[in-house]
This record gives structure tokens, C-alpha cells and sequence, in this order.
């Protein structure tokens, strides 16, 4: 096992997500002889290259901590049946899924009677459209939040859904209650990725975990049908030694569009 959290940070593992100059939020001074309050928030970030958080963009904080947060995590695994097997076959990790969290924003503005509400729905909904500085760069990208209560934070994500349930209204139509049911998903890291410094990122399809008689050629003539297509596979994985590979050895997997690609950028560069 790893030290690295998976779905929940605290205290000094926090650094990964809060920028300089952030503040814990919910942060003061206690009062002397009673409990703080942290209030949680969705601190929003500008998205960046490597799933990272970039520079933050504003915060959302809860006006009611939730009740519940949940979080799922799940892992792919393949088992092919022999046929004429009286037994399956052992099954095979091909990767891990990301993470995904689900939570719920309750807003309410009946006594101010004004439009905090519908800024709050406003802002969830702006984190489900491209930045316009990403739309500038040509790399149209939502930007990214990280949820934060007291010293936890989760990982950096990006919003997938947002439902807001509109409940209560002012004599004028505005909208002074809402419920708002927040889907995120995880922002995949850098080692999920390779980076073509030419064209930009292409993802890695599954990942493959080798086992007792596989080799680059087997691997690569189940993957794409082209048992040569070990040299990209191996200068792909950066393996030294493509003739010996361990078995447990973690091979990413990118499509036969990446696979091209990422050796198109390297013949390019050979001169």
C-alpha cells in the first residue's frame, strides 16, 4: 500500500490542492469554550494540464454543511472463459476507474429575498461549460473543484451533472430556494497520461498488468492485432529492456491512434 490518498486529503496532503494564499475554509478564530463550525466549499479552480488545479477561480461555500458525501470507487477486471475449462480463468486488472463523489447544496434566501440563490445555481452550472481562457487557448476545458471541510479536501475533479431543484419563490418569480444534487468525477493525474509536445495529450485506453509468459510482442498482438508493434509499445512505456519484462510489470495501453501518434512525434523530432 501506497501513502498516497486516493479519494480524501488532510492536513499537510493538502498542499496539492490549495493554492497560496488560500484559507482553510470556515477559518477564525473559536470561540473560547465552544466548538467551530467549519463551513465546507467548493473551491473552484482554473483547469490545467496534468489534472491538476490551477489558479482558483472563486469558492462556493455550503450555506448548510451536508448531511452526506458520497464517494465510489471501482477497478476493471476481465476474465476470459477457456472454452472446455471446467473452472474461469484467472481475471486481469485493466486499470482502475476514477473516482467519483455525489453530494447535495442546499440554498436558501427567504429572509435576505434576494437573488443569492440563483447566483449559487448560476455558478454550479458555469462549472459544466469551458473556461473562456481555456476556449482561448484553443483547449476548451470546464475548470476544476475541490471539495473543502475544515482540514479535508478531496481530489481535484471536474462536475459532470448538476440537477437544481428550485422550491421556493419570491412574489416576483425569483427563485429563493434550491436544492441542488452535485455528480463529480476525478480529474486523472499526470501518470495517466502522455504529453505530445507537438499536438497536445492522448489518453491511455486500459492498462495491462503482465503475468508469467507475456511478452511486448503478445501484449501488443492482443492489444492491436501486430505482434511488431512491440518497439512503439516499449518506447511508449519508456521499458529499457523490451526483452525482459517482468511479470507484474504495469503497461499503459493507449489507443492504436495514440500508439501512431506518440511515435509520429518521436520520428519527428529525429533529425
Amino acid at each position: 500500500m501506497t501513502g498516497k490518498s486516493i479519494a480524501l486529503m488532510t492536513s499537510a496532503a493538502m498542499a496539492d490542492v490549495t493554492q497560496p494564499g488560500d484559507k482553510t475554509p470556515g477559518g477564525g478564530a473559536p470561540v473560547k469554550g465552544r466548538p467551530r463550525m467549519d463551513k465546507a466549499q467548493l473551491t473552484i479552480y482554473d483547469p490545467s494540464s496534468g489534472g491538476s488545479a490551477g489558479a482558483k477561480r472563486g469558492a462556493l461555500p455550503f450555506q448548510f454543511n451536508p448531511k452526506e458525501v458520497t464517494i465510489t470507487k471501482s477497478a476493471k477486471w476481465e476474465r476470459k472463459p477457456a472454452k472446455g475449462a471446467k473452472k474461469a480463468g484467472p481475471p486481469e486488472f485493466n486499470g482502475s476507474e476514477p473516482a467519483k463523489m455525489t453530494l447535495e447544496m442546499f440554498f436558501d434566501a427567504t429572509a435576505a429575498q434576494d437573488g443569492s440563490v440563483v447566483k449559487a445555481v448560476e455558478t454550479l452550472m458555469s462549472c459544466c461549460v469551458p473556461t473562456a481562457e481555456s476556449i482561448a487557448q484553443k483547449k476548451p476545458s470546464p475548470p476544476l473543484v475541490v471539495l473543502h471541510w475544515g482540514s479535508t479536501a478531496s481530489f481535484p475533479a471536474f462536475i459532470t451533472s448538476v440537477s437544481a431543484k428550485l422550491t421556493l419563490f419570491s412574489a416576483d418569480g425569483t427563485p429563493i430556494r434550491a436544492v441542488c444534487s452535485v455528480q463529480l468525477e476525478e480529474m486523472p493525474g499526470e501518470e495517466f497520461r502522455k504529453q505530445n509536445p507537438t499536438s497536445g495529450s492522448y489518453e491511455v485506453r486500459r492498462v495491462h498488468r503482465t503475468v508469467a509468459g507475456d511478452s511486448l510482442a503478445s501484449v501488443a498482438f492482443a492489444e492491436y492485432g501486430d505482434p511488431t508493434a512491440w518497439r512503439a509499445l516499449a518506447r511508449f512505456n519508456a521499458i529499457d529492456d523490451p526483452l525482459r519484462v517482468p511479470a507484474g510489470t504495469r503497461l499503459l495501453l493507449p489507443s492504436p491512434e495514440g500508439l501512431a501518434q506518440s511515435e509520429g512525434a518521436r520520428c519527428g523530432g529525429v533529425r
